[in-house]
């Protein structure tokens, strides 16, 4: 991971996700892998955004309301702390909400529009001109969110630095109303991990396209999704030679097998010729059974005792409420509305 950490000074770090579904193996070596780790030497906090959830999905807020403590239990699974990390839920910070209606007054429709990761987003959506006000204004809420916890660390994938880009330009607007430095601005945390393909070699790892193997999938599951993988079209037979970019069975084996050198070795035997794809995804089968064994067992644990997850969801958002509450005022004395 790039980071500019000093172990005597640590960072305040703001990560989440949306409550939109159960967290996949992508958001695994993309960020968790990442967060368990940060939370043993900086400042963490992950917010489950519930209101971000419903940007695109008002017509069916269950879907939201109904993954809120699948997210948690994800969490809880694969390592993170509570003691460590604060897990806090968006929907109980009204400090975050009232920031965002502050921050807007200061982006114009076009600087949304020009914003490339919501373009892109809109358009994978199909959204045309029938975007939900609240979707096209998430970057706005998302530097409420930032600003919010004085985030100066941002774990983030490459397509969401645009967003980042977006918050800093209205730290810089505030800070230049205020005449002071109130906010500071934040920078990218890069996982050095790659992007995760689809299962079906398509697209990346997504919640809403069902082309991603779950972190609480069951045997059955990981199998069927495995044997589904893409590999090399142009491998017809066992002694043909084989290609490993591009397969995603092979990315997979990069990502997660134990024994890089295994990996190095059955790369070389598969484009020489004589490696079938049936014992490729064998191996790979095996490998996430055992990575996902554990990871499944204690999220079940987890989901089995709700009312230790919604405990933890009160007690980090009831220290959030604390945190984003002061800043709020700060922001409200820019605009001189601190009047009683």
């Amino acid at each position: 991971m790039n980071t500019k950490q000093n172990a005597d000074k640590p960072e305040i770090i703001l990560t989440g996700d949306r409550a939109t579904g159960p967290l996949h193996l992508g958001h695994y070596v993309g960020s968790l892998k990442q967060r368990v780790a940060l939370q043993t030497i900086h400042e963490q906090t992950i917010l489950v955004a519930d209101m971000q959830g419903l940007t695109d999905n008002a017509h069916n807020p269950k879907k939201v309301s109904a993954n809120i403590l699948n997210v948690v239990a994800d969490y809880l699974a694969v390592g993170i702390d509570p003691s460590k990390t604060t897990i806090c839920l968006q929907s109980q910070l009204p400090a975050l909400a009232e920031l965002t209606m502050y921050y807007s007054n200061l982006v114009t429709i076009s600087r949304l529009e020009r914003n490339p990761t919501v373009k892109s987003e809109i358009q994978n959506k199909g959204f045309e001109r029938s975007i939900p006000a609240g979707f096209l204004t998430y970057p706005i809420s998302q530097a409420a969110d930032i600003t919010g916890f004085n985030a100066s660390l941002v774990p983030v994938g490459d397509d969401q630095l645009p967003m980042l880009e977006q918050t800093n330009e209205i730290v810089r607007k505030i800070n230049s109303l205020a005449g002071r430095t109130v906010l500071k601005e934040c920078s990218p945390l890069l996982s050095n991990a790659p992007r995760l393909p689809s299962t079906d070699g398509k697209s990346k790892m997504s919640k809403s396209m069902g082309n991603a193997i779950n972190l609480g999938a069951t045997e059955k599951e990981i199998s069927a999704a495995v044997k589904s993988m893409y590999t090399d079209p142009n491998h017809l037979k066992v002694e043909d030679p084989g290609n490993v970019k591009g397969n995603v069975v092979f990315t997979y084996l990069d990502a997660f097998h134990p024994d890089k050198d295994y990996i190095k070795q059955l790369k070389a035997h598969y484009q020489r010729g004589g490696l079938g794809d049936g014992t490729t995804k064998k191996i790979l089968e095996e490998c996430l059974q055992d990575m996902l064994r554990p990871i499944r067992e204690k999220r079940i644990e987890f989901l089995n005792d709700k009312a230790q997850l919604v405990e933890i969801l009160a007690k980090g958002s009831q220290v959030s409420r604390e945190k984003t509450s002061q800043v709020l005022f700060d922001v409200k004395d820019i605009f001189g509305l601190n009047i009683f």
